[in-house]
C-alpha cells in the first residue's frame, strides 16, 4: 500500500491539496477558488468561513479521487499565504469580521501613528526584523480591536484568538484543540522577537493588543496536532506548518547560508539564507526565520525582498500595450531580438521597491530611438525583470556582507529561457531551475515527510533535484556591467523627475 504526504496550499486566490510520493513528485491535486472582496479603495478582505470550506473541500476531494484511506496518508503538510489575519471567539470558533488580507492597506494610519517616530521604527526592526508597514498582521489586529464592536472588550475578557491562516485553518481542523502557529507565520506578524523566539511583550504593549489572543509557537516541522474535524483524513496528523515564502526556500533545497531562491511570479519574492545570525538590513529588506526540519534547535534567519513587478509585466505587454499574445509569444519575441538597442524598461508603475524605496517615481521606457521596435520594448520588459532582482540581491549582499553561491528560481516566469540567461548573466552566478515549480508544495511536504521518516534525509531531498536546469552565466562582467550601468541610469532618471 502506497503511503503519500498531503500538502495543504492555502494561497491567496486558491486553497489546493496536493499528493507527494516518496519520490518527491506531486501525483495529483485538487483546487478551489477564493474569492476577493474589496470593501473600499486599499483594502482586501476574504470570508474566513470560505477559506477553512476551500481547504477541506480541496482535501476531501483529493482523498476521494485517490481513493486513500487515512493509513496511506503518513502526514499532512501546511503551506499558507502569510501575514492575513483572522480574529475569531474562542467560545464559538466565529470570526468577529472578515479575514484582513495581506495586501489590506487599512491600517496604514495606525502604523503611522504608532511607529510614526524613527526611534520607535528602529526598535520594531531590531526586534521583529520587518519595516514597520500595513503589510503586516499588527496593524491589522489593532484596526479589529479599535473597530469591531466590542472587539476590544472580548478580548481583554480572554474570549478571543488571533491567527494567521493556518491557525485559522489548524484550529478547524481539531474542532477548537489547536491554537497554534510556527515561526515562519510568527514572524510576520510584527510582534514576534526572531533573536528570543518569542511573542514581545513589548511589541504587545507598543501595540496595545492583550497576549490572550495569540497562538502557541510550535515547531514548522513535527508533530503539530491530529485531525478531529469530519473529514475523509480523520485521524491523520497534521506534521508541518510554515509560511509559503520559507517553504519555498525549503523545497529549493536552500538549506545553508549563502543560498538563495527567487520566486518569479507577479512580483518576485525573494530569500537569502543567512545561516544562524540575523542580518538587519539598510536598505529596507526584512530580516525573517527559516524553517527548520524537526529536531533543529538553532534558529535560522533570512533576508527577504520583493520585486513589485514579475510576471504582471508579461500582462502589460498583453493587456496595455497589446504587442504580445502570452508568455510563451513573449519569451518569442525575446529569443529573436538578441539586444534592446539601448531601451531600458523602469516598470516603476506603482513606485520603486527596495533598494530605492521610492513611492513617487513612475514607469519609464528609456532610450528610444527611431530604429526601437515593438521587439526591443518587449526584450527590455523582460530584461526589467532581471534588473530588478539584481538590485535585491546586491542590497543583500551588502547587508550580510557575503555573496550568493548560486540563484534556485521557480514561479511561471522562470520557464522563460530568455530571461534565466540573462539573469544568470547580470548576476554572474550559476541559476537552478527547479523541474518542478511548485516550491512551496514542495518545502511543506519535505518537512513533514523528514519528521515522519517518510524522507530519510536533507541529501534525498537534494536527489530530488538532480534534473533541475542550469543557466551558466556566458557574458563577461564587463559587459554586464555595463548593462547594469544602464540599468540604474534609467532608474535614476525615474526618480529625478516625478
Amino acid at each position: 500500500m502506497d503511503k503519500y504526504i498531503i500538502a495543504l496550499d492555502e494561497g491567496t486566490t486558491s486553497a489546493r491539496a496536493c499528493l507527494v510520493n516518496a519520490q518527491g513528485h506531486i501525483c495529483g491535486f485538487e483546487r478551489k477558488a477564493i474569492r476577493q472582496i474589496y470593501p473600499q479603495p486599499g483594502w482586501v478582505e476574504q470570508d474566513a468561513y470560505e477559506v477553512w470550506n476551500a481547504q477541506i473541500t480541496a482535501l476531501n476531494a483529493l482523498c476521494a479521487r485517490f481513493q486513500l484511506s487515512v493509513k496511506q496518508i503518513a502526514g499532512i503538510a501546511l503551506t499558507n499565504q502569510r501575514e492575513t489575519t483572522v480574529v475569531w471567539d474562542k467560545r464559538t470558533g466565529k470570526p468577529l469580521c472578515n479575514a484582513i488580507v495581506w495586501q489590506c492597506r487599512r491600517s496604514s494610519a495606525i502604523i503611522d501613528a504608532v511607529c510614526g517616530d524613527p526611534l520607535v521604527a528602529h526598535n520594531v526592526q531590531m526586534c521583529t526584523g520587518l519595516i514597520p508597514d500595513a503589510y503586516f498582521s499588527a496593524g491589522k489586529i489593532r484596526w479589529i480591536l479599535d473597530s469591531i464592536p466590542q472587539a476590544r472588550t472580548l478580548a481583554e475578557q480572554g474570549h478571543l484568538a488571533f491567527g494567521t491562516i493556518d491557525s485559522w485553518i489548524l484550529w478547524n481542523l481539531t474542532k477548537g484543540a489547536c491554537h497554534v502557529t510556527d515561526p515562519t507565520n510568527a514572524c510576520r506578524t510584527m510582534l514576534y522577537n526572531i533573536t528570543e523566539q518569542c511573542w514581545d511583550s513589548a511589541m504587545l504593549q507598543l501595540f496595545d493588543i492583550p497576549h490572550s489572543l495569540l497562538p502557541d509557537v510550535v515547531p514548522s516541522s513535527g508533530e503539530i496536532c491530529t485531525i478531529t474535524c469530519d473529514c475523509a483524513a480523520l485521524g491523520a496528523r497534521v506534521c508541518a506548518c510554515v509560511g509559503d515564502q520559507q517553504a519555498a526556500l525549503f523545497g529549493q533545497c536552500c538549506f545553508e547560508k549563502q543560498q538563495a531562491k527567487t520566486t518569479y511570479g507577479t512580483g518576485c519574492f525573494l530569500l537569502m539564507h543567512t545561516g544562524n545570525k540575523p542580518y538587519f538590513s539598510s536598505s529596507g529588506l526584512l530580516t525573517t526565520l527559516a524553517a527548520l526540519p524537526a529536531g533543529t534547535r538553532e534558529a535560522q534567519y533570512v533576508l527577504e525582498g520583493s520585486a513589485f513587478m514579475g510576471g504582471a509585466l508579461i500582462t502589460w505587454l498583453h493587456d496595455a500595450l497589446g504587442i504580445v499574445k502570452d508568455a510563451r509569444d513573449a519569451n518569442a519575441i525575446a529569443r529573436a531580438c538578441p539586444s534592446t538597442e539601448g531601451v531600458v524598461v523602469v516598470p516603476a508603475f506603482t513606485g520603486l521597491g527596495a533598494p530605492y524605496w521610492d513611492a513617487q517615481a513612475r514607469g519609464a521606457i528609456v532610450g528610444i530611438t527611431r530604429g526601437t521596435r515593438a521587439a526591443h520594448i518587449v526584450r527590455a520588459t523582460l530584461d526589467s525583470i532581471a534588473y530588478q532582482v539584481y538590485d535585491l540581491i546586491d542590497a543583500m549582499q551588502i547587508d550580510c556582507g557575503m555573496s550568493i553561491k548560486g540563484m534556485n528560481v521557480d514561479g511561471g516566469v522562470c520557464a522563460s529561457d530568455v530571461l534565466m540567461q540573462f539573469q544568470s548573466d547580470v548576476l554572474g552566478k550559476p541559476l537552478r531551475r527547479s523541474h518542478n515549480l511548485e516550491s512551496s508544495v514542495l518545502g511543506a511536504a519535505y518537512l513533514a515527510g523528514l519528521s515522519t521518516g517518510f524522507f530519510d534525509s536533507l541529501d534525498t531531498l537534494r536527489s530530488f533535484h538532480e534534473t533541475d536546469t542550469f543557466f551558466m552565466p556566458n557574458a563577461s562582467r564587463e559587459y554586464a556591467q555595463g548593462l547594469i550601468a544602464q540599468w540604474h541610469h534609467a532608474v535614476a532618471c525615474v526618480r529625478h523627475h516625478h
